[in-house]
């Protein structure tokens, strides 16, 4: 939600300022917003701006590395396009799994093989 607010919504002023507002400043945000959400964690060690602010990163379970591009790619793309298939079930029951799991993982983060850990860094 943080990134929602500190990237997005400043994003989406400056894209509606440069294009005056027309179909293509949701696709440039789309774009923009993907790009973020996909490479940002591959370069940052797993943070995005939202989860450096709370102190969590994402990480690979296996190796606890930071996440590559295809583990982003199944994370976010493959992930979403569950919840989006399953028309809101999938994420109706990721919100049941962050619940009652031991690990907080959802099913994004079973299908990438990912966790989000509090930050040992600092």
């Amino acid at each position: 939600m943080l990134d929602g607010f500190i990237i997005g919504i400043p994003s989406s002023i400056l894209t509606f300022l440069m294009t005056g507002g027309t179909e293509r400043e949701l696709i440039i945000i789309d774009v923009l917003s993907v790009l973020y959400s996909l490479l940002l964690p591959v370069y940052w060690n797993g943070y995005t701006v939202g989860k450096r602010i709370c102190k969590i990163r994402i990480r690979k379970v296996q190796d606890r590395m930071p996440p590559t591009l295809v583990t982003m790619f199944l994370r976010n793309i493959v992930g979403g396009m569950v919840y989006v298939f399953t028309i809101g079930i999938g994420l109706i029951a990721s919100i049941i799994m962050v619940s009652i799991r031991k690990d907080k993982r959802a099913l994004h983060d079973l299908i990438a093989g990912t966790e989000v850990v509090y930050d040992q860094e600092s």
